[in-house]
């Protein structure tokens, strides 16, 4: 399995999962810089850490699963490599395993750069506007507690975007499923209905209802692993259409 792992990581190494993964974060944090310097008077460290959250849980996350299960998908369906890779001596399991957890921790450096980009475009800004030298402590713990609960309430958006996208050869099914995801997570933020919506279940997380974290933490995290392991299992006995 280690070997799999090995393999798919310098594939992505050679893709353009590298430039997603920072772009991601990157205009998250440019968003941040220019957004605060339009400020006249400071405002609390945890506001600016938020509201990056806030905008990576809401539509950063979904497009940039959507176009980064994409990617690792057409790494094999450009090439047509599939029946190469299932006629290896490997357990056909562990290949389709590899792919996932590979993006899992694609999004896990994401997110961790999307807290990073955000403090280095707050520092700066208030480098260049003291009046705008945040108040309050920086709680990096918290924050990054905060997107560790994002991220596991994303699983069952990424295990059905990571099914889809690998078991289509073609890229449309995938991002129409993503833009689809996304577009009616915007139009129906305030619905209460929201939380069993895979896509909003991440945005959840900022939600102050205790209910609702829960909820969408439990299906997000709990039924998205259900899902994921049974997307392998179904991959692994299909053939890619």
């Amino acid at each position: 399995m280690l070997a799999v792992l090995a393999v798919e990581l310098r594939k992505l190494n050679r893709s353009l999962a590298l430039l997603l993964a920072l772009a991601a974060p990157t205009l998250i944090a440019i968003f941040v810089f220019f957004n605060m310097l339009r400020s006249e008077e400071a405002q609390p460290w945890e506001m600016y850490t938020q509201g990056a959250t806030g905008i990576w849980a809401f539509f950063m996350l979904p497009m940039s699963v959507t176009a980064l299960t994409a990617l690792v998908a057409h790494i094999e369906h450009g090439p047509r490599a599939w029946d190469h890779l299932r006629a290896l001596p490997i357990a056909r399991w562990k290949i389709y395993a590899a792919k996932a957890i590979c993006v899992l921790g694609v999004v896990a450096a994401m997110s961790l750069l999307n807290l990073l980009l955000t403090w280095g475009a707050v520092s700066l800004a208030a480098a260049i506007k003291p009046v705008l030298t945040p108040t309050g402590v920086l709680d990096l713990g918290a924050q990054a507690i905060l997107l560790a609960k994002v991220l596991l309430a994303a699983i069952l958006m990424i295990a059905i975007q990571f099914w889809i996208a690998i078991r289509f050869s073609s890229f449309v099914p995938a991002l129409a499923v993503g833009i689809g995801g996304t577009f009616f997570s915007v139009v129906a933020t305030a619905a209460k209905q929201g939380v069993f919506f895979p896509w909003q279940m991440p945005v959840n997380m900022l939600a102050t209802e205790a209910w609702r974290v829960d909820t969408a933490l439990a299906l997000g995290g709990g039924l998205g692993l259900v899902v994921l392991v049974v997307a392998v299992a179904r991959l692994t006995r299909r053939e890619v259409l």
